[in-house]
């Protein structure tokens, strides 16, 4: 049984709903889109991203080995200094960005490979979000798009349940303020 099958209570549903909003906050992705995973672990997220190409990067020989043995396109190499051998159309750091040993000179580097957007969580009671901000501009992101990401890791609710709190605004929001963290988009609008 591979990591994503153990860490989420319903990870197809899990992985699909954050999937969805890989391709839909922000820009569109289109088919055939480079999509970089950078600490993806065993790499599931692929799974749900069948129109992309999609590479993940992962500092444990472990999970580089699982995603292997589950056919996913994956390779070994630390978020800090990897760079993809091609730009990217998106770049996902997911549950991860606390790994960064500079998180502005991280966010420069992924902006120097990434032409689309960068998606990322980011949890309001680790981070504040005008601090994150302030890092995206440097790194040459001037459009931040939140989305709250309320599906939770240890329960199966239903996925329209999910959906539905996420539109909620105020709601939302409370609940970010507990527990739960922000799926964002970052990209650019000038050129």
């Amino acid at each position: 049984m591979s990591w994503s099958q153990t860490a989420y209570a319903d990870p197809a549903g899990y992985l699909a709903h954050r999937a969805r909003l890989v391709v839909e906050l922000g820009p569109r992705l289109r088919p055939g889109d480079r999509i970089l995973d950078l600490a993806c672990g065993d790499g599931g997220l692929a799974d749900f991203l069948p129109e992309q190409r999609y590479l993940g990067v992962d500092a444990s020989p472990e999970m580089v080995a699982s995603a292997r043995a589950a056919g996913r396109d994956v390779v070994e190499g630390d978020l800090n200094g990897y760079e993809p051998p091609e730009p990217v159309q998106a770049t996902t750091i997911f549950r991860a960005v606390y790994y960064a040993r500079d998180r502005r000179e991280l966010l420069r580097r992924v902006g120097g490979f990434t032409e689309t957007k960068l998606v990322f969580d980011l949890n309001p009671r680790q981070y504040r979000v005008d601090d994150v901000r302030a890092d995206l501009e440097a790194a040459g992101f001037d459009r931040l798009v939140l989305h709250p990401f309320l599906f939770p890791q240890r329960h199966a609710p239903p996925a329209a349940v999910v959906r539905a709190l996420e539109r909620t605004g105020p709601l939302a929001r409370a609940l970010l303020r507990a527990r739960f963290s922000y799926l964002c988009a970052a990209f650019r609008t000038t050129a």
